[in-house]
C-alpha cells in the first residue's frame, strides 16, 4: 500500500480491497491439482494457453486467470469434462487419487 496516504483515511472498502489485491488468492489443494495437471497436459501436447481456451470454450485470458497466482480463475467440471474428452482421459483422471488438505 502506498505510505503517503494514512490508511485510516481510506474508505473502508478500498481498504479492504487493496488488502485483497496484495494477498496471494487461496485456493485448496483439489484445484492446484487440477490447474497443475491441465498445465501438464498442455506442455506435455505442446500446447498453448489459446488452444486449451478453445477446447474449453473460454478465452485465453480465463486460462491465464486459472495459471496465475493473483487471480484463480478455477476450471469447473465442465471444463474438465471437455478437456477429457479432447484428450481421450476420463475425468476423473483430473483429480488426485485421495481426497487432499486445503492449501
Amino acid at each position: 500500500m502506498n505510505n503517503d496516504i494514512p490508511v485510516c483515511h481510506l474508505p473502508k472498502f478500498l481498504y479492504i480491497l487493496l488488502w485483497l489485491m496484495s494477498e496471494r488468492i487461496k485456493i485448496s489443494a483439489i484445484e492446484q491439482h487440477v490447474i497443475d495437471f491441465v498445465i501438464e497436459l498442455r506442455i506435455k501436447h505442446n500446447l498453448k494457453q489459446d488452444d486449451i481456451a478453445t477446447i474449453i470454450g473460454t478465452k485465453r485470458s480465463f486460462v491465464t486467470n486459472v495459471e496465475s497466482t493473483k487471480n484463480r480463475a478455477k476450471y469447473n467440471l465442465n471444463h474438465i469434462d471437455k478437456l477429457a474428452d479432447h484428450f481421450g482421459l476420463s475425468p476423473k483422471d483430473f483429480l488426485p487419487a485421495k481426497a487432499q488438505n486445503h492449501l
